[in-house]
């Protein structure tokens, strides 16, 4: 691990070496696969507690998708269409509860293995950074399930109620839905899990920041080209055409953009102010 400190002759700031900080190519290969076996094991630790869980789970998920059928006056039941679906659907949910469950300790593996490279004062950071993680990723999700997702149903089991032209031919009551579980837990499963990941801008922000990689100014000079990779985005995570529900998905992610500018200021002014002190106060 290196230490910033200013050469005698010239003043320049270099790192000097920390006690125990350097590893060679190979430990750092063995310290990755510890890591990653430590990851491995906490989520199917987690996956068995998720796949005891996932019946309650099961319930929870699909009552947006009763709602949006009853509000469209229709029997509100999903369906599997596979002897195995309904087990394939349990075990399923099992191991993404239990990745979610495991997220703290691996996010906590993550640390371990990226903190070698960072000052001491970065390292401290690892509590916010596991929290920050957690909680942006949960605020992902319930933005999906409370907010996004039902609209997105709605408007999908209500389409074949519209007054659409190239539908005057097709009589009511001709076309009704009948939803598969399954098929139904992967489209959740694109939002909730897409908005969660999404939400993770500002932690991917703060360590581009970090390394120096991007910069606030460099973040607001490329704003144009972030709204389009952010409508890109929504356009990919959104099953529905419609505008109106895209820029509801659209609209957290600018949101986060700017928070995200925010997060980048201060990590380089602290930065900044660091390498600016007085080397006897480092």
């Amino acid at each position: 691990m290196t230490s910033a400190q200013p050469d005698p002759k010239t003043g320049i700031v270099t790192r000097e070496e920390e006690p125990g900080g350097s590893m060679t190519f190979f430990e750092h290969l063995t310290e990755l696969r510890k890591r990653i076996i430590n990851s491995l094991i906490s989520i199917v630790i987690g996956s068995f507690v998720g796949f005891y869980l996932s019946g309650y789970f099961v319930e929870f998920i699909t009552k947006p998708m009763a709602r949006a059928l009853a509000d469209a006056h229709l029997d509100p039941k999903l369906i599997y269409t596979h002897p195995a679906g309904f087990l394939n659907l349990l075990l399923t949910l099992g191991i993404y509860i239990g990745i979610v469950l495991a997220s703290p300790y691996v996010l906590y593996q993550i640390w371990l293995f990226v903190a070698p490279a960072l000052y001491k004062h970065e390292r401290s950071a690892v509590t916010g950074f596991l929290f920050s993680t957690v909680a942006l990723f949960l605020l992902g999700i319930a933005f999906g399930y409370f907010v996004a997702l039902p609209r997105v149903l709605h408007f999908l089991v209500g389409f074949q109620g519209m007054s659409i032209p190239f539908m005057h031919g097709i009589q009511p009551g001709t076309v009704v839905p009948m939803i598969s579980i399954n098929e139904y837990f992967d489209v959740i499963l694109l939002i909730l899990m897409g908005l969660g990941v999404v939400f993770e801008m500002p932690v991917l922000v703060f360590f581009l920041s970090l390394f120096g990689i991007v910069t606030p100014k460099f973040l607001m000079k490329n704003f144009r080209y972030a709204i389009l990779v952010i409508s890109v985005i929504a356009a990919i995570v959104t099953p529905t055409p419609d505008a109106t529900t895209m820029l509801i998905f659209m609209a957290p992610m600018v949101g986060l953009y700017f928070l995200s500018v925010g997060v980048s200021a201060v990590v380089v002014r602290k930065r900044e102010r660091r390498l600016n002190q007085p080397a006897e106060a480092r």
